[in-house]
């Protein structure tokens, strides 16, 4: 497994250079991008195949028996470390099942590069990848991941970048970073709340973007927010419980309103 730059292509180590140079296969998720690094590091050339979400499933199977055979093999992603949001966990699991010996070749992480530059809160944090491509799948998601004290770092695309800054702004008041073309000559870092990193993107964005939401700093952002709504749903009306629920658990009121008339929709008649 071995890390690959993110951008930047001095940034692959000695020890991936001479990974690269000595195996006889190199299994890449675009054998175009990998032959660029390739010609970078005067790669002696080996067999170059290609593994993708399409063709894993034919494609691992046969490469486990070539490594049967005594021929080592490279894994490398597009950018950064395999496996991170990359197709190549089946290669993976059927390597460890074979009894065939995994090695880990470290290097550049997007999120990593970007957690490693972070200057608000971000300890622990929470990764979940892409966010979900559905708008209404997206809010139910983030609303969820917010509720906890954990800083949240994600993934995103350019054409929907915007959108999930602007659902974050209507969920939470914390900070957020997105950092963009990190490594690259137009590397690029924003923090702010929702709405004032939106204001400094462009409206068709280019790059893709990790976007990092600050740990929940107060004692009161710690509580539970479903647990606090459904104590106080016993005695309070949705809207007071809301109000109440907003200010302890550190949350805008739309966000615990909204939570409020669904548990109450969920709750017993009496």
């Amino acid at each position: 497994m071995v890390a690959t730059p993110i951008g930047h292509l001095g940034d692959i180590s000695r020890r991936g250079i001479d990974t690269l140079n000595h195996v006889g296969i190199i299994a890449a998720e675009d054998t175009r991008r990998t032959r660029v690094l390739l010609q970078h590091i005067d790669h002696a050339g080996c067999e170059l195949v290609s593994v993708h979400e399409h063709n894993e499933e034919r494609v691992a199977p046969l490469l486990i028996e070539r490594m049967r055979r005594d021929t080592d093999v490279a894994l490398v992603s597009d950018a950064g470390t395999p496996l991170i949001n990359d197709p190549g966990y089946l290669l993976l699991q059927l390597a460890w099942q074979a009894g065939i010996r995994v090695v880990p070749i470290p290097g550049a992480c997007s999120m990593i590069t970007a957690l490693s530059v972070c200057p608000i809160p971000c300890q622990p944090f929470r990764y979940v990848g892409f966010l979900p491509s559905k708008p209404k799948l997206r809010r139910s998601q983030l609303a969820h991941w917010l509720m906890m004290s954990d800083a949240l770092v994600f993934l995103e695309s350019p054409h929907r970048v915007r959108a999930a800054l602007a659902d974050i702004g209507e969920l939470s008041t914390r900070r957020i970073m997105i950092g963009r073309e990190m490594t690259k000559q137009y590397e690029s870092f924003a923090v702010g709340s929702a709405q004032e990193v939106l204001a400094q993107l462009a409206q068709a964005p280019k790059g893709e973007f990790v976007c990092i939401v600050e740990a929940a700093e107060s004692v009161t952002a710690r509580f539970d927010l479903s647990h606090v709504m459904t104590t106080l749903l016993q005695d309070l009306s949705p809207t007071q419980a809301a109000k109440l629920a907003a200010q302890i658990c550190g949350v805008r009121k739309k966000q615990a309103y909204e939570l409020a008339l669904r548990l109450s929709d969920e709750r017993p008649a009496k």
